[in-house]
């Protein structure tokens, strides 16, 4: 079975996460600059071989009422431009309170203000890959089946 990507799009840095093998657990891998989207772009690329990535989980910043603001236009741009450059399948994923359950988290697990600072985008990431899983598993249990 084929790994998942997840991201969380920022306008400074995006977070990534990575699936096991199994496509069961999120783990955090790591933060990118966002330096422009060719660049990463081939970093993503790099990763998606490098670790056999077969689906992008891009998370979604909707409105909490489940709109979208322009926030959602500017993460829409970035996987249209994935699309384009990577050879695997973009999905979205609603990442609504996502950021916020990341940080309480951290906030819990006694991590300092500078160490979250540094974390919050891949343990974003991790959460909004998590929730695609944990979907994706109930989807299949119940008799459909998710991708891969």
């Amino acid at each position: 079975m084929e790994r998942y990507l997840g991201i969380d799009y920022g306008a400074k840095r995006i977070g990534l996460a990575v699936s096991d093998e199994s496509g069961q657990i999120a783990f955090p891998l790591c933060v990118l600059e966002n330096s422009g989207q060719r660049r990463v772009a081939v970093e993503i690329n790099r990763i998606v071989s490098e670790r056999k990535v077969g689906y992008l989980v891009l998370g979604l910043p909707l409105n909490l009422d489940g709109s979208k603001g322009i926030a959602v236009d500017k993460v829409e741009r970035f996987a249209e431009f994935l699309k384009q450059h990577v050879s695997v399948p973009v999905e979205f994923w609603d990442e609504r309170l996502s950021t916020r359950m990341a940080e309480r988290a951290m906030i819990e697990g006694g991590l300092s203000r500078s160490r979250r600072k540094q974390s919050i985008d891949q343990a974003t990431a991790q959460i909004i890959l998590q929730s695609y899983l944990d979907a994706h598993a109930k989807r299949e249990v119940h008799g459909f089946t998710s991708p891969g």
